[in-house]
C-alpha cells in the first residue's frame, strides 16, 4: 500500500507491447527531467551483452526470485516469454520517498496487481502506429528468431487489447511528438490540485494566513 505522505510524488506505469519503442521513450523522458526515476525491476532473464545490472535490470536467479515472492517483497510480479519479472516495492517506496516520481516500466497485468495496492497509480499505453511498423521495429532489433517474432506479435495483439484499463494513450509514430507527450502527462499530473497542495502547502499557508 502507498503511504499517505507519498500521494504528492506520482507513480506512473508505462506499458507497450515489445517494439512499440516504450524503452527509449522512458529514457528520454528521465534524462530530461531529474525529478523522475525510473524503478528497476528484477528478472530472472539472462543478461544481454550490453546491459548492466542494477541500471537495465536486477538480475537474478529463479531461487532468488521465488524467494522475494515468498517474502511479499513484490508490487507486481509476471512471467514473460518464460522468465519471470518483477517490481519490488522497497525500491519503489525509496524512491517516491527520497522526493522523485516514480515510472514502472511493466506489462499490463503488471499495471493492474500495481494499481490494487496503489489506486493513484497513473497509467500510459504507448501504442506503435501500425502492426506493420511495430513487425519492422522487432526485425530491425535483431534480437529475436523469426519464431520469437512471430510469439511476440501475437502478444501484442493481446496487450493492446487491454488498452482501456489506462489513463492515456501515446501513438509513438513520431518519437519526438511521442515523447513531448509524455512530458505534457507528467506535468498535467503535477499541476492537479492535490498533488500542488501537498508539494505547495508552504505557499498556500502563507498566502491564506
Amino acid at each position: 500500500m502507498t503511504d499517505a505522505k507519498d500521494n504528492y510524488h506520482l507513480l506512473f506505469a508505462i506499458t507497450a507491447p515489445s517494439g512499440a519503442g516504450k524503452t527509449s521513450l522512458v529514457k528520454a523522458l528521465t534524462k530530461g527531467d531529474p525529478q523522475l526515476a525510473v524503478s528497476v525491476s528484477h528478472t530472472t532473464r539472462p543478461k544481454r551483452a550490453a546491459e548492466v545490472d542494477g541500471e537495465d535490470y536486477h538480475f537474478i536467479d529463479p531461487a532468488g526470485f521465488e524467494a522475494m515472492v515468498a517474502a511479499g517483497e513484490f508490487l507486481e510480479q509476471a512471467e514473460v516469454f518464460g522468465h519471470r519479472y518483477g517490481t519490488a516495492a522497497r525500491e519503489v517506496a525509496d524512491k517516491r520517498a527520497g522526493g522523485r516520481d516514480v515510472i514502472l516500466e511493466i506489462d499490463w497485468q503488471g499495471a493492474a496487481q500495481v494499481r490494487g495496492q496503489v489506486p493513484d497509480l497513473i497509467g500510459v499505453f504507448v501504442l506503435p502506429p501500425s502492426r506493420h511498423t511495430l513487425k519492422e521495429r522487432l526485425a530491425a532489433r535483431g534480437a529475436d528468431s523469426p519464431e520469437s517474432m512471430a510469439k511476440r506479435l501475437v502478444e501484442a495483439r493481446s496487450e493492446m487489447s487491454h488498452v482501456a484499463d489506462f489513463d492515456y494513450v501515446v501513438v509513438n509514430d513520431d518519437f519526438n511528438a511521442a515523447l513531448d507527450n509524455l512530458r505534457a502527462i507528467v506535468q498535467a499530473e503535477r499541476l492537479k490540485t492535490p498533488v500542488q497542495a501537498q508539494r505547495q502547502r508552504s505557499l498556500l499557508a502563507g498566502l491564506l494566513s
